[in-house]
């Protein structure tokens, strides 16, 4: 692999966050102007725009030219209106929601790591918690992509939002913004999972976000509720204990780089992430997983994770269970129907990780369960056609906008 261009070099192999992918480009370009990289596209036979590597899975992944847009001018401008915020594609989601606030707006939600990018994060349908909220990907209201001949093209169309770096390459979004609000966080311990299934709607109910963390062994959970600090008392959490200290979402970690707990009120952008901005993790000793399953469908998740317990608890750093509001995004996990979104963090053993996740989507695809695109998954195309019933529609216009598969990488070229 070579470092071209006129930005910073690469030095060595370019690996994800994880460091569980090695990419395969031939080359990899960090441009420093937008002209630069209009040329590389016009040239290049493949390309694929890579953000800020937080993806397990090779959606980002070449065998041709890989570029990182994070030299390119920041840009992050605010419209007249203060309804929307136009934002370069590699921009951090903390580095924009640090400038939102200080204009006295914000984001709906944000996702539990803040360090990741908006064009990467919006691109794979990533997302947050809440019953109100969709996935940061429904907050695009266009996007400038660069098309197979360099040139932009504006886009609006909820079929090429969630676009998995199949469309072009992102240089710049249009964000809907609304009013600055401020959040309390609390966590509730022990919460028996018997009583969260049964009680999950008003669970999901008692905040801005909530997520719901267990292993599925201990069959117990630990709330995290973020609500808004309007003068209410604290939700409670029914069958859980508050916490009397500052807790990470793996028992037994130190609780240092967390956001703030125990009711201490704080701007949005710094309690809505589970993890501080400023502590900038550079490896992740873990694995990825994650299924939205329709709503209506949490019973059964619930009680299938459940009985797996003892064959997912050795394999499990953690899992995150939250909701998510339904989108009208082609290729987003939560298009068309609200849903719970089951997280899995595995520890970096594909040898005790492999059975163990194909033991839950023999769980929970049959229940509706969809592959989030940037974590490990062993479903089959067959799998992840039937998950995606709007994916038939994607290709064409994939076809229509690209049509000789520059911007294709073997992970979109087999949904084809």
């Amino acid at each position: 692999m070579t470092s071209t261009g006129t930005g910073r070099p690469t030095p060595g192999p370019l690996t994800n966050w994880a460091g569980n992918l090695v990419f395969g480009a031939r080359a990899v370009h960090r441009p420093r102007a937008l002209d630069e990289l209009r040329e590389l596209v016009r040239r290049s036979e493949r390309i694929r725009a890579l953000g800020s590597g937080h993806s397990f899975s090779p959606v980002a992944d070449t065998d041709g030219d890989l570029v990182l847009l994070d030299d390119l001018p920041t840009r992050i401008e605010i419209a007249p209106d203060r309804r929307t915020v136009t934002v370069s594609a590699a921009t951090r989601y903390a580095e924009l929601a640090a400038a939102l606030d200080a204009a006295g707006l914000a984001l709906a939600n944000l996702a539990s790591l803040p360090h990741i990018s908006v064009a990467g994060a919006t691109a794979t349908g990533t997302h947050g918690s809440g019953d109100a909220h969709r996935s940061l990907a429904a907050a695009v209201r266009s996007l400038e992509l660069l098309g197979p001949d360099g040139e932009t093209r504006v886009l609006s169309h909820p079929g090429a939002v969630v676009h998995l770096g199949a469309l072009g390459i992102a240089t710049a979004l249009t964000l809907d913004v609304l009013p600055a609000y401020r959040l309390r966080q609390y966590v509730h311990l022990g919460l028996p999972l018997a009583e969260y299934a049964a009680r999950l709607d008003e669970v999901h109910a008692a905040g801005w976000s909530v997520s719901l963390f267990t292993d599925w062994g201990s069959d117990t959970g630990r709330v995290w509720v973020k609500q808004l600090d309007d003068g209410r008392p604290a939700a409670t959490v029914p069958g859980a204990r508050p916490a009397t200290a500052p807790e990470h979402p793996v028992p037994g970690m130190p609780a240092d780089h967390c956001t703030r707990q125990l009711g201490t009120p704080g701007r949005w952008h710094r309690r809505l992430p589970h993890f501080r901005p400023e502590f900038t993790p550079s490896s992740g000793a873990e694995l990825q997983s994650e299924y939205l399953l329709p709503r209506t469908a949490a019973t059964a998740a619930i009680t299938a994770l459940r009985a797996l317990g003892t064959r997912l608890a050795p394999a499990l750093h953690i899992s995150e269970v939250r909701t998510v509001a339904a989108d009208d995004l082609w290729l987003s996990p939560a298009y068309g129907r609200d849903s719970l979104a089951l997280h899995f963090t595995w520890k970096p053993d594909p040898a005790t990780v492999t059975p163990a996740l194909a033991a839950v989507e023999r769980a929970l695809l049959p229940l509706g369960g969809r592959p989030h695109w940037g974590k490990v998954t062993l479903a089959d195309r067959a799998a992840t056609t039937a998950a995606y019933p709007r994916l038939p529609d994607f290709l064409a216009l994939r076809r229509e906008l690209d049509p000789t598969g520059k911007f294709g990488n073997p992970f979109t070229d087999r949904l084809a």
